[in-house]
């Protein structure tokens, strides 16, 4: 008998492995998460468009284990092609599905209007062009980026927490009201707290605002202890 009190469904690439561990652990032991996967071995335009096209069929098949929400899970894919195009994707999933939808892009951007920032710093785990990319999807969204910079690579879950920290130090700026760490392939969870005291302000992460999107699209509004300023104050 299921006694959980929500199943949740993400679509991840097929190379991600951080994004179900840290939702899982966001959920704790009062909701069952649930995975399909899209192939993916390298970040390319074309090949990030083309998972955007697989996203409603692998809905549906998420929707068979009847999932309360279903929230795409690449945040590169999602800032291809500004924010009309990624909100269009979560209409996508619920009209495929009748499930609410929701996609880590919309989801860190609504996070950051919840936190009342409009000023942030970047950091990602990705190469030059696609920054290019994430830096005009935020400032059509309406955000202000100060500084942006990323790792570089395509082994995103490699790079270890104690680096990703580093780099959100390094591209914080003085002005910047928030800091958001980008790639929900990056270990970020077990440094969101301790970046946050560091910092002084709000720190956002692709899995923290991608469950924070997911609950709050299906009228939860829990705080997840651990999980930073968004789910306490947002």
């Amino acid at each position: 008998m299921e006694t959980w009190e929500h199943k949740l469904g993400l679509i991840v690439p097929s190379w991600n492995t951080v994004m179900e561990y840290e939702v899982q652990r966001m959920a704790g032991g009062a909701m069952s998460m649930h995975t399909q996967r899209i192939s993916h071995t390298a970040d390319t335009e074309e090949n990030l468009m083309w998972m955007g096209t697989q996203v409603p069929a692998a809905a549906q098949l998420l929707a068979h284990a009847k999932v309360s929400v279903i929230c795409y899970g690449c945040t590169a894919g999602g800032f291809l092609k500004g924010p009309q195009y990624d909100r269009d994707m979560g209409a996508q999933i619920q009209s495929a599905t009748g499930i609410p939808g929701a996609t880590s892009a919309s989801a860190i951007t609504d996070a950051l209007q919840a936190l009342e920032v409009r000023r942030i710093s970047v950091a990602t785990a990705y190469e030059p062009w696609l920054n290019e990319k994430v830096q005009q999807y935020l400032e059509a969204a309406g955000y202000t980026v100060l500084a942006i910079e990323g790792f570089g690579t395509q082994a995103h879950a490699s790079v270890t927490p104690d680096r990703v920290a580093a780099l959100a130090k390094k591209v914080d700026h003085p002005d910047a009201q928030a800091v958001f760490i980008s790639c929900s392939n990056l270990r970020t969870l077990e440094i969101i707290e301790t970046l946050e005291r560091d910092l002084g302000k709000p720190v956002v992460t692709s899995n923290q605002a991608s469950m924070w999107g997911m609950l709050r699209q299906i009228g939860d509004k829990r705080a997840i202890r651990g999980a930073g300023r968004l789910f306490r104050e947002a």
